[in-house]
Formats: structure tokens, sequence, C-alpha cells
């Protein structure tokens, strides 16, 4: 298991390289170009750049996330096949550099969706929180929400450029229902599986987060059926999942650590995150701390541990605390804590073989 640390960039992010090679066993940053649109080509000088920014930290650069999928590959649209070529030339420049692992997702016009993003906890920090009464028609006003309140940060598949067009993005979709968008991932996998092998960099798709359908837009990676089929679907090697312990656990009826186990060989890049999960559906994100939360930490880290997982992770979304001021789930404290947490817990593992 080789543990990361997400990190969006200087100038787009409050943490510096510096705090976080202080975190004991951080050996990758987890990064992306957050300034390239979805569909733009990835360029040799631009990954360098992040490269030379690394090498006097000592960190690998082996995981991108995210690589963003272009509206009119998810739609079919008529520039699909160019987008698609854009992609797999960004493939081909990011194994100059080392990368091994791709994390994208394949969510119709929004990523992962909050109601709020500094939600009161009863402990005095804020997290993330969802809703489900909140989401209702209009989507423009959770939207517009979101964008206000990310302070300027860049929010990957939430870029303002992109959704300032935010009607005609939903008019692309009409026509697109659940087996549809299955046949489009279908279509994109197949085209990128041979530069993959060639470049020898795994594709990791992310769950979608929350797993369920919202504004009347299809959802497919929402279980352990749908992760079941899409694996089955591509049956290769380099098409992979990026298991996020807190989207698909924020439904209780996702045995989270039973998918670890049946699909371990098949994760690339495992991202471990706390839900509280409420009666009524709504769900808080909480501390990493098994008991604070439910979607069962520690039995997914040693669903992990018995598997021989030796795969990237990295600790997900974390509590502002301690007066943080941040990009939202994003701060240095309660994520270095998670880490201590998982490494601590994977340590103690070891030491009972």
């Amino acid at each position: 298991m080789k543990m990361s640390f997400r990190w969006y960039g200087k100038g787009n992010d409050t943490i510096s390289l510096a705090q976080i090679r202080q975190i004991p066993g951080v050996e990758e940053i987890v990064w992306a170009l957050h300034e390239k649109m979805p569909g733009e080509v990835w360029e040799e000088s631009e990954i360098r750049a992040v490269q030379e920014e690394f090498a006097p930290y000592g960190f690998g650069m082996s995981v991108v996330e995210s690589v963003n999928v272009h509206d009119d590959i998810k739609t079919a649209g008529p520039d699909r096949d160019l987008y698609i070529g854009n992609y797999i030339q960004t493939i081909r420049n990011l194994s100059k550099f080392g990368v091994k692992v791709i994390c994208y997702n394949f969510m119709p016009v929004f990523d992962w969706t909050r109601t709020d993003l500094f939600h009161p906890l009863p402990d005095g920090s804020t997290a993330l929180f969802y809703e489900k009464s909140k989401i209702r028609e209009d989507a423009k006003e959770m939207a517009d929400y979101i964008l206000k309140e990310c302070k300027g940060f860049t929010m990957p598949g939430w870029e303002p450029e992109r959704l300032a067009g935010l009607e005609e993005l939903f008019e692309k979709y009409k026509k697109v229902d659940k087996e549809t968008l299955w046949a489009n991932l279908k279509y994109f996998l197949e085209k990128l599986m041979p530069v993959c092998h060639e470049c020898g960099i795994k594709m990791a798709i992310h769950p979608d987060d929350p797993p369920w359908d919202i504004f009347g837009l299809p959802r497919l990676l929402i279980n352990e059926e749908s992760v079941g089929r899409f694996l089955k679907m591509v049956d290769d090697p380099y098409n992979c999942l990026t298991l996020c312990s807190g989207s698909l656990g924020s439904n209780p009826k996702n045995d989270v650590p039973a998918i670890v186990r049946k699909y371990a060989d098949r994760i690339a890049f495992a991202h471990i995150r706390n839900v509280k999960i409420y009666e009524n559906g709504d769900f808080s994100e909480v501390s990493h701390r098994d008991c604070d939360g439910d979607v069962g930490i520690l039995e997914i880290i040693k669903a992990y541990h018995d598997a021989g997982f030796d795969g990237y992770i990295r600790p997900d979304h974390g509590r502002h605390i301690w007066g943080e001021k941040c990009r939202p789930g994003y701060g240095l404290y309660d994520r270095a804590l998670g880490i201590m947490y998982i490494l601590g817990a994977w340590d103690m593992l070891e030491k009972q073989k």
C-alpha cells in the first residue's frame, strides 16, 4: 500500500508541499492540471513543470486525479472521437513522467454533490453535508451555491466556464438514459485500453457521489452490482476502480468492505472517507475514526490488508478543524489525522501477521 495526499497546486491550495512532507508515510502526491478544461490535451511541458516542483521533496507523481472527461464523450456528441483522441494523447504524455493511474468519473453534468460545504458538527468542526430535501428541481441554485462557497478555488467537475451553460448541458443529457450512458462509457474505455497497455497506465473510475440519480440525471457506479457490471463490461486489467468508501458508503445498503474483498484485484486507487448517515437519508462527512461514522473504516482497511493491496491509497475529505481556512473537504489537519489512523491500523495488522 502506497500512501498519498491530494494537492491542488501552488496558489490553488492553502497547503504547501513542505507541510505535506512532514506527514509520516506519504510517498505520493495526487495531482492534476486544474487549469485545464475537460477535453484539452495535457502538454508535456506542463507535466514536466509539476515533476520539477515535486522533485525537491521526494514525492512521486504516479496518480492523477482528475483528467476530466468531456461531455461529448459522455453524450456521444459530434466531437466524441476528437476528445477521445485528445484523452489518448494526454495518456501518452503522462506516461513519460511515471504516471501509473488516472482517476476519473463518468458523472453527468455534476461531479460530487453536497448541499452544505461547511456544515457544523457537534465537536465545533465543520464538514461537507448532504441534505436530500434540498436536491430539488433547481440545479442552478445548487450549482451557484457550490461555486460561491468554493471561494475562488478550482473544483474539478465544477468549472465555472462549463457550468455557465448549465441549461445547455442539461439539454445535451436529455436523451441520455442509464443504458445510453453505459454504452458511451464502454465505447470510451474500449478506445483507451490499447493505449493504456502500451503506456502502462490504469484507468480507475470513481463511483458516483452520491450513489443515486440526482436532478433526473442517471448515475452508474452506485453499488456492488453496478461495479461488477462495469468490470465485466470491459474485462481488462487496465480497466480499474478508484474505490471510494465515502461515495459508496453513503448508501447504508452498500457493504463497502465486502466490495473491497470481492474486487480488490481491480482496485488501483483507494479513497478512505467516513460518513455518518441519518435516518432520513441525509449524511455528513466525519473524522476517519471508525466509531464516528457508518462505513466500517477498520473493516475496510482490514479487507485491503487481507487482499495484499499494493496500490495507492489516500485519506479522502476531512473535516475543517482548529480554525483552518481551506478548500471544502481538503484541509491539512484532519487528513493528516486520517493518514495516521489508517497507517496505525495497517501497522497493527502487519504486526499480527
